[in-house]
């Protein structure tokens, strides 16, 4: 007996199987992932080495050359792009498309770190990422002041930082527009004078000791010297009490010949929001989650953040990707029924029994579809919408 045969005279059956495949259909558009974009995973990683006042040239020989043997002999390689410049630079690897990524991943790494001890001591970093092109913002919020100082809109910005950070399906929650907070100390020449005191003891001995925070600048005249820091401060006080040189049994500290405090990098970007001065508070959202349950855990939080604001911050939504996933959702329902509505009308003059079941096939054809793209690891995304 033929299938259609068999579905024809058991119509009952027939129509417990269309509409269990229906609901199941309904239930997986509700309840699988959602993103605007696909999930990808391409087997690229960036190398970036970090070596402070290294030439080009050198960053070629010494660290270079050396990596690119070792990582051109592994299994799979498409190829591998670099780029130098002063004291940095970055290996772009690739391998074929068919590669495990989370393997080669691994695999990079051990190699990488395998050619460390032939590689320069003083290198300050070398680093293998991943390259996640799912790692977009979902959410951009902005914080709107004209007069607020830096410090309280850095303060509203940490704390929605923090809110935001305890949504379990958001991850990368940024911030930008905030130079960083660094130390900075302002040398008085004249003293520095009087006392026969050479700048680049004051330059040493500030670098040699241990600090974990923020490193700055040494401004002295129209120059200022960058200083890099690692260690144990804890305050301002202690940075003062730094013994920067030592003569005729007496030493010299910092705050004897500078003037020490908190200050903020030079700004290299402005950000503003419609013209208004402004700060971002930027997310992503984690792997394999759901766009619209995502936003309803997040859009509480901020709602119940915006009303613990002072009345010279606003908080602007700027951007919202699951408002434009929902939209083209609901785009997906209003053409799913336009079809079906046209379709009927088309094969009308040929029975209602010929429409009607060309009707019932195009939401069960849907429903398959849906059904197969989850069971397929896929999530529903502008690109599945238009398949």
């Amino acid at each position: 007996m033929k299938i259609s045969e068999y579905a024809v005279k058991n119509y009952q059956f027939t129509l417990v199987i269309f509409l269990m495949i229906v609901a199941l259909g309904v239930t997986t558009i509700l309840n699988m992932p959602r993103s605007e974009d696909p999930e990808l995973n391409a087997p690229q990683f960036p190398i970036v080495v970090v070596y402070p006042g290294t030439s080009p040239k050198d960053m070629e020989e010494l660290v270079v050359e050396p990596l690119e043997r070792e990582i051109t002999g592994l299994e799979n390689i498409k190829r591998v792009k670099t780029s130098i410049s002063d004291g940095v630079a970055v290996l772009f690897v690739e391998y074929k498309y068919e590669s495990d990524v989370e393997e080669k991943y691994q695999e990079l790494v051990r190699e990488v770190n395998a050619l460390r001890n032939e590689l320069p001591k003083d290198i300050a970093s070398i680093e293998v990422r991943k390259v996640i092109p799912s790692d977009v913002n979902v959410v951009q919020i902005a914080l709107i002041s004209e007069n607020a100082s830096r410090e309280k809109l850095k303060k509203y910005a940490e704390d929605l930082q923090d809110e935001l950070e305890k949504v379990k399906s958001l991850k990368k929650v940024e911030i930008h527009g905030l130079p960083k907070r660094i130390v900075r100390a302002d040398l008085q020449l004249e003293k520095m004078a009087q006392m026969r005191l050479p700048l680049e003891a004051v330059l040493g001995s500030v670098q040699s000791e241990v600090a974990n925070i923020p490193g700055g600048s040494v401004d002295a005249g129209n120059k200022s010297f960058n200083i890099k820091t690692s260690g144990n401060y804890s305050d301002l006080d202690e940075i003062r009490n730094t013994v920067v040189y030592s003569a005729n049994g007496r030493n010299i500290f910092l705050s004897d010949i500078a003037d020490v405090y908190f200050s903020y990098e030079e700004e290299k970007h402005i950000t503003r929001l419609n013209g208004w001065r402004s700060v971002f508070v930027t997310a992503a959202q984690k792997p394999g989650e759901n766009i619209s349950q995502t936003q309803k855990a997040y859009a509480p939080v901020i709602e119940k953040f915006r009303s613990k604001l002072p009345a010279n911050i606003d908080l602007v939504q700027h951007f919202d990707q699951a408002d434009n996933v929902n939209k083209r959702l609901s785009g997906l329902g209003k053409d799913f029924l336009l079809a079906i509505l046209l379709v009927g009308i088309t094969l009308l003059p040929l029975g209602q029994r010929a429409a009607l079941i060309v009707m019932i096939s195009i939401p069960l054809s849907l429903a398959i579809g849906i059904v197969l793209l989850n069971v397929l690891g896929f999530n529903l995304n502008q690109l599945s919408i238009v398949g």
